[in-house]
């Protein structure tokens, strides 16, 4: 029994110290590393930065470049628009790059151009459509440059629509991401992206049309670098760009967005590390959900001219997301709001709340002031939500003014609202417990320390049950030798005693020495 109560004992201090170490705030994982010179991965919905390498060192892009060209023409041209393709369109590219076989006075819609674009990455299809979309290959780069700004970017420069070599053309993986994050919001672009084959109508060269297929090889099923989940990509390669690589995958409500530039046949090795590494330690959270204190605004007399007796009609935006490392704590975030709004702000929006986690910027979101009807509807699920949040430990505003991409354009809207086009809250229950995940961690331990526990509490009660019953037997056995002889078992009592008696006697009387007999070596002769 003294070993059994040991044993239970350490297995209580090793349990205590599993749950102090639970409780602690999770460290950001790092345990990953590329080949390429840059590289990225970020979660498309909250534009958080995951890993990072070199993110804003300007490199040559590439065919990626088409990404952006791609989304230009999405928002500025009808899919039905007839493109002409002008002699430059044609032969102002490189000999040898990547074609799809138009002549000078082919004609295709937008529609059949941006899958040449997008998937078959030709050059003169980029170019066909710039001209068409702004006149010429030198004003549609001044698009370009200036959507590139819009989204964010700050170290890229755009000089053409296909990414061929140009000193004056480049960009960095931050910058790409904020585009790739910006083309896969759009739903068009999503779409063509996405496509595993498409069949281009007949040209002059191609009377009988023809079939392409995307380069990107993580999309193909049936090549070793398939890569479940995948949304969509793109690549590219100059010589002096090296492999470029962009690509979007989803699993678990999450989605990543991973950039590689200047690699060296590492491309998709690297975009497989990048990608796994941030599904496998991080998840993406609604800030709807987890902050519901930003009851820090009250303390302004206005915020943007809403005076604070109307505070009641403020809630975080739905669709923003949090990146947070999967054993962190939620109740770790720090926030900081400004009430100055970027150009890309809604139009019914207050204030900007950037979220923090251990010097990280994880996700952003926009105070949005609602109409009183739709604030009274959700009233009741705002309050059950706040019950179950400490105010003041989960979110401390630092004063700082750092939101992350999520804020740099649109944010994503959900496929069910879209095709529902309602904007009721959906069913949420009228109370939500809210458990931390260090604090789940802390309560998994305890039952497992108390199952273990109840266990061996039941071995020991079996082990002394096992033991009484072996007594018992024992006694009925004696019992049954006593009666064949025909001794009772007072009487062997007695004689016992007698024996153990005499024995205690006996050893206590001193022993006689032997008495020494002379020895033969001692005679004399």
């Amino acid at each position: 029994m003294k070993r059994f109560t040991a044993f239970f004992l350490s297995l209580v201090l090793l349990c205590s110290s599993f749950c102090s170490t639970a409780f602690a705030a999770a460290e950001w994982p790092d345990n990953i590393s590329i080949s390429a010179e840059g590289g990225i991965v970020m979660d498309a919905g909250s534009g958080a930065v995951l890993y990072g390498k070199n993110i804003h060192t300007a490199y040559f892009p590439a065919s990626i470049t088409k990404i952006l060209t791609a989304l230009i023409v999405i928002e500025n041209c009808d899919m039905d628009d007839i493109v002409t393709f002008s002699r430059n369109a044609v032969h102002n590219v490189e000999p040898g790059s990547t074609s799809a076989g138009m002549d000078v006075g082919d004609q295709l819609t937008v529609r059949d151009c941006l899958y040449a674009l997008v998937l078959r990455s030709a050059n003169e299809v980029a170019n066909a459509l710039a001209e068409h979309t702004a006149g010429s290959i030198e004003a549609f780069a001044d698009m370009m440059n200036e959507r590139a700004a819009s989204l964010g970017c700050t170290d890229s420069h755009f000089c053409n629509p296909s990414g061929l070599n140009n000193p004056n053309h480049y960009t960095s993986a931050y910058d790409m991401a904020l585009i790739a994050q910006a083309a896969f919001q759009n739903e068009a672009f999503v779409t063509i992206d996405s496509t595993l084959y498409y069949d281009l109508p007949p040209t002059k060269r191609n009377p009988d049309g023809f079939r392409i297929y995307p380069g990107h090889r993580m999309m193909k099923k049936n090549a070793p670098q398939y890569y479940p989940g995948i949304i969509g990509g793109k690549t590219g390669y100059t010589s002096l760009a090296g492999n470029t690589l962009v690509t979007c995958a989803e699993k678990n409500n999450t989605r990543l967005i991973a950039v590689v530039l200047n690699g060296h046949q590492t491309h998709y090795t690297d975009t497989k590390a990048l990608l796994d590494f941030g599904f496998s330690s991080f998840q993406s959270l609604k800030a709807a959900e987890i902050d519901t204190a930003h009851s820090s605004v009250a303390n302004d007399m206005t915020i943007a001219g809403l005076p604070t007796t109307d505070l009641s009609v403020l809630s975080i935006q739905k669709d923003c997301r949090i990146s947070l490392p999967k054993l962190a704590d939620p109740a770790d975030i720090t926030s900081s709001i400004s009430y100055e709004l970027p150009p890309a702000a809604p139009q019914d929006a207050v204030a900007q709340i950037s979220y923090e986690y251990g010097g990280h910027a994880v996700g952003a979101a926009y105070l949005i002031r609602q109409e009183p009807d739709t604030a009274a509807r959700e009233a009741d699920i705002a309050m059950a939500r706040a019950m179950t949040f400490d105010e003041t430990a989960a979110l401390s505003p630092t004063g700082e003014d750092n939101a992350p991409a999520a804020l740099s354009g649109d944010l994503p809207v959900s496929s069910e609202e879209e095709e529902s086009g309602s904007t009721e809250p959906p069913d949420t229950p009228a109370f939500q417990l809210y458990i931390p995940q260090g604090m789940k961690t802390g309560l998994i331990l305890f039952v497992v320390l108390g199952i273990v526990g109840g266990g061996l509490l039941v071995l020991k009660f079996h082990i002394e049950k096992q033991e009484a019953v072996e007594r018992a037997t024992r006694y009925q056995r004696r019992q049954k030798r006593l009666e064949d002889i025909g001794m009772s078992t007072a009487e062997f009592d007695l004689l016992m005693e007698k024996k153990r008696t005499d024995s205690a006697l006996k050893q206590s009387q001193p022993k006689k020495r032997p008495r020494n007999h002379p020895s033969f070596l001692d005679r004399k002769n």
